[in-house]
């Protein structure tokens, strides 16, 4: 029988830096640090790890609030002062060294300013810089993705847009287009997307 490799916070903390946005990167710390190094033992760590990864889950699927964030503050800061052991008070600092910038607020208007929090994204289609080539239709399982390519002589054609409700932002599209004519926006944007 094959044993599990005990996960240390320093490998966690490596794996979170990997993402680019900080929430998702304080998302992904105490998630694994719940499922793994934290003890348990004691009640700030244990408790306030928990009410962190709610909080900050939240924040990531774009349902966050003013109180959520006073909430990440207090937990922090009651982590930091008083959890027995170092990974605890480790894990604490990791979800406060971004609460000092913008980054959480921007996520509380809608906005992920990384571009990774897929509740806050959408993938568009620049109309002007699309060659109707049809790859990005082709790429996408879901079928979320309309338009069609154009046959000689004829005219009246849809130019290809992603329909948002059915699109999982998984990314492929953007991959096979030739043209770079896919983007990622914030959610919601309402102006047309024209040449970047």
């Amino acid at each position: 029988m094959e044993e599990k490799k005990e996960l240390k916070v320093e490998d966690i903390k490596t794996a979170a830096e990997g993402k680019r946005c900080p929430v998702q990167k304080a998302l992904y710390y105490i998630s694994e640090f719940l499922s793994g190094p934290m003890c348990g033992k004691c009640f700030p760590c244990s408790m306030g790890s928990y009410e962190a990864k709610v909080r900050l889950q939240g924040i990531v699927d774009g349902e966050g609030t003013e109180s959520d964030l006073r909430a990440l503050r207090r937990i922090a800061s009651e982590m930091a002062e008083s959890s027995m052991c170092k990974k605890g008070k480790d894990s604490a600092k990791f979800i406060m060294e971004w609460m000092g910038t913008d980054v959480y607020r921007e996520h509380l208007e809608g906005r992920c300013p990384d571009k990774e929090c897929l509740a806050l994204i959408e993938y568009r289609i620049i109309t002007d810089a699309c060659t109707m080539c049809g790859l990005c239709k082709d790429a996408c399982k879901y079928g979320a993705i309309l338009g069609e390519k154009p046959k000689p002589y004829l005219s009246g054609y849809m130019p290809y847009e992603v329909r948002q409700k059915r699109c999982v932002k998984c990314g492929e599209c953007v991959k096979v287009c030739p043209e770079g004519a896919i983007i990622i926006v914030d959610a919601g944007l309402t102006e047309p997307v024209g040449v970047q």
